[in-house]
């Protein structure tokens, strides 16, 4: 028999906004599960040595800005996830931290429900943790892939050196950072967004506000989007597959 109130949680910085705790809380209720879910909204990650200390944990979902930072206090880490070099899941399992990567998992099934055949090309807004992992399925998936950020660097354009062609042959784009998350919903990656065209499949891993401004200056020149909502769904699931095996 399981051990009764079991606590899993999520790790980031503030994030009272997050979708976790709301979906866990409801499932464990609906299926009757003795468990409870907990944001640990830390402000450094050295904060978390004290929290594993305080609490008998039994998993946790990793979010921004920690995905590569809590690397370090992880005893393991499975083959996915280091080859991301970034982890969303921790499994607490015979005294080890093992890391996971289920958002790979879920991007990809979000995104097999958008692409059509001519999405050959991606341009990958970020290049913190949960980029590497959409820069993974693209290889899985066999989709060339650029970098964008704001600043210069080997193997990734900033968004002033985008040019007319980057745009035409890149028809798919994702944004991988928290730019134009609530309540900053005004925000948006700093795209030329009269280069958008019904050909582009725009994909927002924010999920609140459901339609960031990048999605809708998106929609406006007729391009498919989609935010990360289904996205964080399917990977939650993997999560907890994970943490119940």
């Amino acid at each position: 028999m399981k051990e009764k109130n079991r606590v899993f949680g999520l790790l980031g910085r503030n994030i009272d906004y997050s979708f976790s705790r709301g979906y866990f809380s409801e499932k464990f209720e609906k299926e009757g599960i003795d468990a409870v879910y907990k944001n640990f909204d830390l402000q450094d990650i050295s904060e978390l040595s004290s929290v594993l200390e305080k609490q008998l944990i039994h998993g946790l979902n990793v979010t921004i800005p920690y995905k590569e930072e809590v690397i370090p206090y992880l005893d393991e880490l499975d083959k996915t996830a280091q080859k991301i070099s970034a982890v969303n899941t921790i499994v607490f399992k015979e005294g080890k931290r093992i890391g996971f990567n289920t958002d790979c998992i879920g991007f990809e099934r979000a995104l097999k429900t958008k692409l059509k055949p001519h999405h050959k090309k991606a341009l990958v807004l970020g290049t913190g943790g949960a980029s590497k992992a959409i820069c993974y399925v693209f290889e899985q998936l066999g989709i060339e892939y650029q970098m964008v950020s704001r600043t210069a660097g080997l193997h990734k354009k900033t968004y002033s050196q985008l040019e007319t062609n980057d745009y035409h042959t890149h028809s798919v784009i994702v944004n991988c950072t928290p730019v134009g998350t609530h309540p900053n919903v005004e925000d948006k990656p700093p795209l030329d967004y009269s280069q958008i065209s019904e050909k582009h499949l725009l994909f927002d891993l924010i999920y609140n506000p459901s339609e960031t401004r990048f999605l809708a200056l998106g929609k406006e020149c007729g391009a498919d989007t989609s935010n990360g909502l289904y996205m964080l769904q399917k990977q939650a699931e993997a999560a907890w597959e994970l943490w119940n095996r």
